[in-house]
């Protein structure tokens, strides 16, 4: 098996988290978006991953230790992990089509802008899954529509009336990814475009004309990483469940002083708490020291000192030097407020 993540986005809508830091890697509940999300669809899949293909952007961007991240993670699965460059934003199904030596065999795509809890069975009938999540508002996503025997037939964006309520979560299972390819490279080479872009619903439409059988694969939470609010929602979320799960998430080697960490709460290695209160849904980076500050529902990266502070929905960068007693800010790494 193979995962597929493309992910050369620059992530504008999360500036300026991610003006020097790409989106996937911006860490939510102690970890980065795309290993927590690799490491996730590794454990539905419970088989072994043999690659993990990442397609990135920008080299001055997504440069060395990008690369070293996203390999060593690949690594930690068992797998090999592989980099590949889209050096122009031309669509989901082109950013595809760059990782075209590893799309052979089943695989995995998943785009690394979203999180999920899941633990579907993938159907051994199917040519390929689209995972999707039930919602409320289908008329605000793209959504699949089903037929008598709940096979995927039509992909419709944004349906002005009732299609289905699951919506497409971007993320897909090919039982042979090379079929998917055989189709993106007749809609690139027929310049086939929808929104100024060559999109991978029109692989997959090619796909369904000839037959293929597509299913759906429901997850049970579907968290965004697309701007501050949700991330920091997101955040919240995904501590709630490793809470649950049981998973240990404060660092052995952190410093208390007169401080108290109200879980669940991620807390990174070196953290130093003076005269502070933490959490709920607090994650905190490693070497980031807090003083006199009361923070929850936050996120704060990695070496920031924040001091004489109240925090609520907050997220603080990198290499942050904060004092003050502003509530709901949004700072970039390197901000400095004296």
């Amino acid at each position: 098996m193979k995962i597929i993540v493309p992910m050369a986005g620059r992530g504008s809508r999360l500036r300026p988290h991610t003006l020097t830091v790409p989106k996937p890697l911006v860490p939510v509940a102690g970890m980065p978006i795309v290993h927590r999300l690799v490491r996730d669809i590794a454990a539905i899949l419970k088989q072994p991953i043999d690659e993990v293909a990442f397609v990135i952007g920008d080299p001055a961007f997504f440069g060395p230790e990008v690369e070293q991240s996203l390999t060593e993670l690949a690594e930690s699965l068992g797998a090999k992990g592989t980099i590949y460059r889209q050096d122009k934003p031309l669509g989901t199904g082109h950013a595809i089509m760059c990782a075209e030596p590893s799309l052979s065999g089943p695989a995995v795509i998943a785009y690394a802008d979203t999180l999920i809890r899941a633990s579907f069975e993938l159907d051994p009938e199917a040519d390929s899954v689209i995972w999707t999540k039930k919602v409320a508002n289908p008329e605000a996503y793209g959504v699949v529509k089903l037929n008598e025997e709940n096979n995927i037939v039509e992909l419709v964006e944004k349906p002005e009336e009732f299609v289905s309520d699951q919506a497409v979560i971007g993320i897909y299972y090919f039982k042979n990814v090379d079929e998917l390819r055989q189709e993106l490279q007749y809609v690139l080479e027929n310049a086939i475009i929808n929104g100024g872009e060559y999109q991978i619903n029109d692989g997959i439409k090619r796909m369904m004309t000839k037959g293929k059988v597509f299913k759906t694969g429901t997850v049970d939470h579907w968290m965004d990483c697309g701007n501050k609010t949700i991330t920091v929602e997101t955040n919240a979320k995904m501590l709630n469940f490793l809470h649950q799960e049981g998973e240990s998430l404060v660092a052995t080697d952190i410093t208390l002083e007169n401080s108290e960490i109200i879980p669940p709460c991620s807390v990174a290695s070196g953290v130093v708490l003076k005269n502070t209160t933490v959490g709920p849904h607090v994650s905190i980076g490693a070497n980031t020291t807090l003083e006199n500050s009361n923070v929850k529902n936050s996120i704060i990266q990695s070496e920031t000192t924040i001091k004489n502070a109240t925090l609520e929905e907050a997220m603080i960068g990198n290499k942050v030097h904060f004092d003050g007693a502003f509530k709901k800010v949004s700072l970039g790494d390197y901000s400095e407020l004296k």
